[in-house]
């Protein structure tokens, strides 16, 4: 696997596990907070990288076996701010 391929699903992975959270666990404005912060990071990439990212992301969206992390895949660029949904 491709170091992108990796960090890209840390990534991920960890924002996925900031959102199903139970309140318990992690704080919920820490959480919100914490996914804010890495959009915004990521939306300070220059605009190669974005696409690179946003190229790894359909990637490992569409070798996901799962349907519940493959559907987060797919959503994770418009929920994090770096694709906007296309009006039909």
């Amino acid at each position: 696997m491709s170091r992108d391929r990796t960090l890209t699903g840390l990534l991920v992975d960890i924002i996925w596990w900031l959102e199903s959270c139970e309140d318990e666990e992690v704080d919920p404005d820490s959480a919100v907070k914490m996914t804010e912060s890495a959009g915004w990071a990521l939306l300070q990439l220059p605009s190669d990288q974005r696409e690179r990212l946003l190229k790894t992301l359909t990637g490992l969206a569409e070798a996901e076996q799962g349907p519940a992390r493959r559907e987060f895949l797919e959503s994770f660029p418009f929920a994090i701010g770096l694709a906007e949904e296309q009006e039909d």
